[in-house]
C-alpha cells in the first residue's frame, strides 16, 4: 500500500469529513510523532498492533562481494518492529 492509498482508504472510511490534505498531513503529522519517539526513547508501543524499537549495531568487518575485499562496516542505528500477539494471528 502506498500513501496515497492509505490517504484514500482512510478518507473513503470516515465519509470525508476531513480533506484528502487533511488526511495526509494528519497521518504524516502520526508517522513524525513515532520517529520521534524511537529516536527519544528508543520504542513505541501501539497496543494491538506492534513494538517499533530503536536498534543499535555494533562496527564489524564484511566483505565486498565482487572482489572479495575486506571492509569496515561502521556502527548503525535502525528500527525493528515486532507485531503484537493480535496482528500475528490475524495475518
Amino acid at each position: 500500500m502506498t500513501k496515497a492509498e492509505l490517504v484514500a482508504s482512510i478518507h473513503e472510511r470516515h465519509g470525508g469529513g476531513l480533506s484528502r490534505r487533511a488526511v495526509g498531513e494528519l497521518i504524516d503529522d502520526v508517522f513524525d510523532q513515532v520517529g520521534k519517539s524511537v529516536k527519544r526513547q528508543g520504542r513505541f508501543v501501539y497496543p494491538g498492533f506492534g513494538t517499533f524499537t530503536l536498534k543499535k549495531r555494533k562496527a564489524r568487518l564484511g566483505r565486498n562481494p565482487q572482489t572479495g575485499a575486506v571492509l569496515k562496516i561502521g556502527a548503525s542505528r535502525s528500527v525493528g518492529f515486532r507485531p503484537a500477539p493480535e496482528l500475528k494471528k490475524s495475518l
